[in-house]
């Protein structure tokens, strides 16, 4: 991930046009013609090897000609050159540039990305509309149409969709920071853009129209960062496109690159939303109010239809009315009609003119159970709807005037030529407005979702019971096993081996060569439980109640014998094909409160493996209630995952029913999480069916899939799991022994107790303040960390079975992953007892394994003993020369590698 270099596209002091053209309706003469009449403030020069008069502009014949050097360059010659001129460029000093030009794929395009890697000339493109920056007047572009100047940040793999949406925006007064067409992202990706709008100042809310990511990883941690700045929307196209494979489980059969897509957006914070009117919607409520953070509205109406339909689309959407407070009701009464609706919609009766919708607005703004309006308008003969709209405008602008706070209002003034005026009002009082309730509600649900899915991500997860206990050694040697012996499959009997190495329950289950066999394995398993089941074992057959090869309740060993010599006739006869392994018998479960489910994983092709919960049983397939997640999972995640499915509402009591023991589910997908992250040999896994009621899980059957001996494992995962390789116990002083770990979720309850012991003064050196605000969302900042881009360790001792935070060092790099700043902090009580150096030798060490090239950091002149320590670790030490009460530290090149060798 990179956002070097990304300051000179989308804040570019200079630019050049190479390609412009004066042949009319020319790409060339258009960009040239959108650049000039833009309003940008920098120098635009334009590039043409004729040196003609453009669009009343001089141009010069090459890029070596240029008066000075460009920051960007903007291309739309022929295919063939484009290479060279990206050479020219960099050699011009440029280091960005946007190519329009399409057809450049192949050895074409890595022509182009290996002129410009000398110097990391940024490219945007090629194959796109090109680049426009409304905040600095900059339309390097051929849109028919300029956007406005405003805060929300558009980017889109379609150039013809920015075209629509800006012409739309333009219209209702929308205002754009960036609009960024990225066409076929051969080097600058939504990753890449989506880093540096996280820290941008003029964007407030970021829109994305995606076809395709071609880095999920860094995608994933770019707009992880940007969600939790501001809001992104995305729209995804293709959602029915579903790969085509033979797949050969449940799972897979399941799994659709769509249902990745929406996994992934879920997991780190963007709203997802299915039209490109939603899309519309929510630019519109974006631009006037992109920190609206409440779930209820409260809604005016002349028109009670209306008001009932605004209400009940908030309901589809999960949404809430505000209850309205007698005091409000009072005040509503004193200057409404006795005919109005006495509730929540307002509705104020069709014949009101302007002074009732001022008066009743002007009472429900002062009403404190108040959050968002949506003020409705259904045109009438009595009053015009400009008017109306003048009247509801009146009470919010005196109350801007007072300096008094100003509730969100957003407004839907029905009919066309009636109402045409009112919305061209609203756009500029700054307020929402939208052709139906429906569309506002959309709206302002589109926003409101995400601030619910912001405060899901920072939920601190439940404690785990007790550290969780995984035997990857014999993982591994199972999987080793059937890949040695040239298997892709694992028999039954293996694949529930293997999920008891990561402490998932499952029903023992005895192999039996054949039918004599099957009746002696019956008599044990008869001694512990009242019947059998007897199932087929092949590695061939996925399913075995397609044959027959399934039968349950059986109850004596002469029974067994019987149904074995039946079921391995009926098998070869009907699959004759198939190798067969055997049979299996195991004790009959039953539960009969339990509920049937499926609990797996597959591999998207974009997302690598994705876990999928649902109902289970023999008709997975046709019922299809289904949720994806991406692993790794913890308790909240994994509880969240199973909410999303009808079946989940089984899992309560009912008729008589105990509840289910749903934390035994959670923990059962954790398990299964860690598994798939732990061994990236499983392709396809399925528990079919994972049993579960009052008394926990079991699974009663399951299929593993495995890549060849030999053979890439699957795609990557996209989100990095917890780091298990870098804990390590030391002893420590007066703390004693001191467990190192790399830090989790959970230990934002840690952080109280610390803090209380780390004095003013080192809180002072750590943070720079006295001391900062303990609340949850700084706590969750801490440690709810993206370990692709951050790390922290944590030092624990247990006092009395209770783990206690003695220490934290963190290391967050920056976007290029090539330098990383540090922090450390220990408990005031144990300075001196050598944890600090045993902290920051772990994260060096950490450091240099990652291949990062250098550590950093900043310490207050007066913190002697952080620059003695950072010396004797090998750090430079330099005066800030920004701050002379400041020292900047930095251990890099040999000295940082030394660490690998556990200096």
């Amino acid at each position: 991930m990179t956002v070097r270099n990304l300051d000179y596209l989308l804040a570019p002091r200079s630019v050049a046009l190479i390609g412009a053209s004066d042949r009319e309706g020319s790409v060339g003469q258009i960009v040239a013609r959108n650049m000039l009449e833009g309003g940008f403030g920098g120098a635009i020069h334009l590039v043409n090897p004729k040196g003609k008069m453009i669009c009343g502009r001089q141009s010069v014949r090459s890029i070596d000609a240029l008066p000075e050097p460009v920051d960007l360059g903007i291309v739309v010659t022929p295919a063939e050159v484009v290479p060279g001129v990206i050479g020219d460029l960099a050699k011009a000093g440029a280091r960005a540039a946007v190519v329009i030009t399409a057809g450049i794929r192949g050895e074409l395009r890595d022509q182009m990305l290996r002129a410009g890697q000398g110097v990391c000339l940024r490219i945007q493109g090629p194959n796109c509309l090109g680049l426009m920056l409304p905040c600095i007047g900059l339309n390097a572009s051929f849109a028919h149409v300029a956007p406005v100047a405003g805060d929300v940040a558009f980017l889109s793999q379609s150039g013809a969709l920015i075209t629509g949406i800006v012409d739309w925006a333009a219209s209702r007064g929308v205002g754009f920071s960036h609009v960024v067409s990225l066409g076929n992202a051969a080097d600058v990706d939504f990753g890449d853009l989506l880093d540096y709008l996280a820290g941008d100042r003029t964007s407030h809310a970021i829109l994305l129209y995606v076809e395709s990511i071609s880095n999920a990883p860094k995608f994933l941690s770019a707009a992880r960062r940007a969600a939790r700045s501001k809001p992104v929307i995305v729209v995804k196209a293709g959602r029915h496109a579903t790969g085509a494979k033979a797949a050969l489980s449940h799972t897979g059969a399941l799994a659709g690159s769509d249902s990745a897509y929406d996994a992934a957006f879920r997991r780190v914070g963007l709203v997802r939303v299915k039209e490109l009117g939603e899309l519309f919607d929510a630019a519109e409520i974006l631009a006037r109010m992109p920190k609206l953070a409440v779930e209820t509205l409260t809604v005016l109406t002349n028109g009670g239809g209306a008001g009932v339909l605004a209400a009940d689309r908030l309901a589809d959407i999960d949404g809430r009315l505000t209850t309205l407070s007698p005091d409000t009701i009072a005040a509503l009464d004193a200057i409404l009609p006795p005919t109005w609706s006495k509730n929540n919609p307002i509705d104020i009766i069709g014949d009101a003119g302007a002074d009732r919708y001022e008066a009743a607005m002007e009472t429900i703004l002062a009403a404190p159970e108040v959050d968002t309006v949506l003020a409705i308008n259904c045109p009438t003969a009595l009053v015009p709807s400009i008017e109306t709209a003048e009247a509801i405008l009146k009470p919010i602008e005196e109350r801007r005037a007072a300096s008094k706070p100003v509730k969100p209002v957003l407004t839907t003034w029905l009919g066309d030529t009636a109402a045409r005026e009112a919305r061209k009002l609203f756009v500029q009082h700054h307020l929402p407005t939208f052709e139906t309730p429906a569309d506002a509600i959309k709206g302002f649900g589109t926003l409101t979702a995400y601030f619910r899915g912001q405060q899901a991500l920072m939920r601190t997860p439940h404690q785990a019971p007790g550290e969780y206990e995984f035997n990857r050694d014999r993982a591994k040697a199972i999987l080793d096993a059937a890949a040695q012996h040239g298997r892709t499959m694992l028999t039954e009997p293996e694949s529930k081996a293997l999920l008891t190495t990561y402490g998932i329950p499952v029903a023992t289950t005895m192999v039996a060569k054949d039918a004599r066999e099957a009746r002696a394995a019956a008599v044990e398993v008869l001694q512990i439980s009242d019947a059998c089941v007897l199932k087929i074992l092949s590695q061939d057959i996925s399913h075995k109640s397609d044959v027959g090869g399934v039968r349950l309740s059986l109850t004596t060993p002469e029974e067994v014998e019987r149904a074995a010599n039946d079921m391995l006739e009926r098998t070869g006869r009907l699959r004759p094909d198939a190798r067969i392994d055997g049979l299996t018998v195991q004790a009959m479960i039953r539960r009969p409160d339990a509920v049937e489910l499926i609990a797996g994983m597959s591999v998207d092709q974009s997302f690598g493996p994705i876990v999928m919960f649902g109902a289970g049983g023999t008709s997975v397939e046709v019922v299809k209630d289904i949720a994806h997640a991406l692993p790794p999972l913890d308790l909240l995640l994994a509880d969240d995952l199973i909410g999303r499915t009808r079946v989940s509402r089984l899992l309560e009591a009912h008729r008589g029913k105990p509840a289910a023991n749903r934390a035994a589910l959670t923990e059962a997908l954790v398990r299964l999480s860690y598994l798939v992250a732990d061994h990236p040999e499983i392709l396809e896994l399925d528990i079919n069916p994972l049993l579960v009621d009052a008394d926990g899980v079991i699974a009663l059957d399951a299929r593993v899939h495995v890549a060849e001996e030999g053979v890439q494992p699957r795609t990557p995962m996209a989100i990095r799991p917890y780091p298990s390789g870098w804990e390590a116990d030391i002893e420590i002083g007066r703390a004693g022994d001191v467990h190192i770990r790399p830090i989790r979720p959970e230990d934002e309850v840690l952080y109280g107790d610390f803090f209380k012991l780390v004095e003013a003064d080192d809180m002072r050196l750590r943070f720079f303040m006295a001391r900062p605000h303990l609340s949850h969302a700084f706590l969750a900042r801490l440690t709810q960390i993206d370990y692709a881009r951050e790390m922290a360790f944590v030092a624990l001792s247990k006092s009395e079975g209770e783990e206690k935070l003695l220490g934290v060092v963190r290391l967050i790099a920056d976007a290029d992953y090539e330098s990383a700043e540090y922090a450390v902090l220990v408990r005031s009580d144990l300075k001196g007892e050598g944890l600090g150096w045993e902290l920051m030798q772990h994260v060096i060490g950490y450091a240099a394994s990652e291949g990062l090239q250098e550590v950093f950091g900043t310490v207050l002149a007066e913190n002697t003993t952080m620059l003695k320590m950072c010396r004797q670790l090998g750090f430079e030490v330099m005066v800030d020369p920004e701050d002379q009460m400041l020292r900047r530290v930095r251990l890099r090149g040999e000295a940082l590698k030394s660490y690998l060798a556990g200096n």
